[in-house]
């Protein structure tokens, strides 16, 4: 079935009010993996101390849920595309929710880690899923604008969870987090199953079985251009990573601030965040997407360097490192929206594949970085060095293997809708 730019199945009323019913409930699913891995972040030092265990090692707890959900979109992504939307995604967020609630009695920091995993592959259903649901119903300038809407969830969802977080714990204990995120996917299952129908029909439906697969897989990987652009998002990403796993240490225990005003000044990175995104649909009017990209990654690099030496001299306390964060999760906004925009425009025939591509690449270059902060030493230093070396190493990625100079631009009027809809 071929769909014409703007329009979507009959299982779909085309109108505003439909649209906007598809990114709520879509946004929602997405920001479940963010959730799963942020909210507990202002407990880590709590945690620490009630399993008996090091800073570092529960650390890895974070790492296990990157792994889950990198894993975890790479197997559903293909699975979806062979069996069906709802199946896979509904079931999914049933193993999220149940992995959830068995963290609730966690005894230990291993079993509690191998949960984290679990709950990261339950996660990760409505992190692919959502992405492949657009595919399968808009094309053109409706899918640009809708996939712009997501990626934007995506970007700021990380940033928000843990303020909640440190809502909940001013409630409860760290175990009531997990029950906070169980109910969170009991919400979603009867949500999901009620207002997202089956987008993919069976006559659609991929049935080459693992081989095939695989070999979409291995055509993506040999596309140098696109493997670039996926490796610039995963190292931006890993900036936000970097900031989101040493965040509670090196503001709670080097700079003093309580769980409560941790959540509140962790939070203060979203307005950053929020206000790139929102920009970059005003620069799309007068700049390609490869441009903004190779902007925000150099000018993040720059903050980046800034943000080291702050570290490294001590200038200005808590407010210097947290101006000079800003500054780098502000140009971090700008190339989230544009890095995963540029790589998929480039496969659409495979666009579900290489999203979970994408997806696994961010998760899990966000799992190897997580953990380094914590060997570091966890301490603004640490943070500093990591998200400078990702950021320096996306620019290189982008400048010598991707070459933004050389794409093509995108289409205009994608771009165009894009800006009309934010303004």
């Amino acid at each position: 079935m071929t769909l014409t730019p703007d329009r979507v199945p009959p299982a779909v009323p085309d109108t505003r009010g439909a649209r906007l019913r598809l990114v709520l409930v879509l946004g929602a699913l997405i920001a479940l993996g963010p959730f799963t891995i942020d909210m507990y972040l202002p407990a880590l030092p709590t945690i620490s101390t009630d399993l008996l265990t090091s800073s570092a090692t529960v650390q890895l707890t974070l790492t296990g849920t990157l792994l889950g959900l990198g894993l975890g979109q790479l197997i559903i992504g293909p699975l979806s595309d062979r069996f069906g939307r709802r199946m896979p995604l509904l079931a999914g967020t049933a193993v999220h929710v149940i992995a959830s609630a068995l963290c609730l009695i966690a005894p230990s920091i291993e079993v509690l880690g191998g949960l984290r995993v679990l709950q990261g592959l339950g996660a990760a259903a409505g992190s692919v899923i959502a992405l492949a649901i657009v595919r399968d119903l808009y094309t053109g300038r409706a899918a640009a604008t809708l996939l712009s809407r997501l990626i934007l969830v995506m970007g700021v969802s990380p940033v928000i969870a843990p303020t909640v977080g440190g809502y909940v714990l001013a409630f409860t204990s760290w175990r009531g987090v997990f029950a906070v995120l169980a109910l969170i996917g009991l919400v979603l299952i009867p949500v999901a199953a009620r207002a997202l129908p089956e987008t993919l029909p069976p006559e659609r439906r991929q049935t080459t079985g693992v081989l095939g697969t695989l070999r979409t897989y291995g055509g993506l990987l040999r596309d140098r251009t696109f493997l670039g652009l996926v490796l610039v998002a995963g190292l931006a990403m890993s900036a936000v990573m970097a900031y989101v796993s040493g965040a509670s240490f090196v503001f709670q225990e080097e700079y003093g601030l309580s769980e409560q005003v941790f959540g509140l000044v962790f939070g203060t990175a979203a307005i950053w965040l929020i206000a790139a995104t929102q920009l970059n649909p005003v620069l799309l009017r007068r700049f390609e997407p490869r441009q903004l990209l190779l902007a925000a990654v150099v000018a993040g690099s720059v903050a980046a360097l800034v943000l080291l030496t702050v570290a490294l001299l001590g200038l200005g306390g808590v407010i210097g490192f947290l101006v000079a964060l800003w500054l780098v999760l502000f140009a971090v906004g700008l190339a989230l929206p544009n890095a995963p925009a540029v790589a998929l425009s480039r496969h659409g025939e495979a666009a579900g594949t290489a999203a979970a591509l994408l997806g696994a690449v961010q998760f899990g270059v966000g799992a190897l970085v997580s953990p380094l902060v914590g060997v570091l030493g966890n301490n603004a230093i640490a943070m500093a060095i990591i998200v400078a070396g990702g950021l320096v190493l996306s620019t290189l990625v982008l400048v010598v293997v991707v070459r933004p100079w050389r794409l093509p631009d995108m289409e205009p009027s994608a771009v165009a809708l894009e800006a009309a809809v934010v303004h």
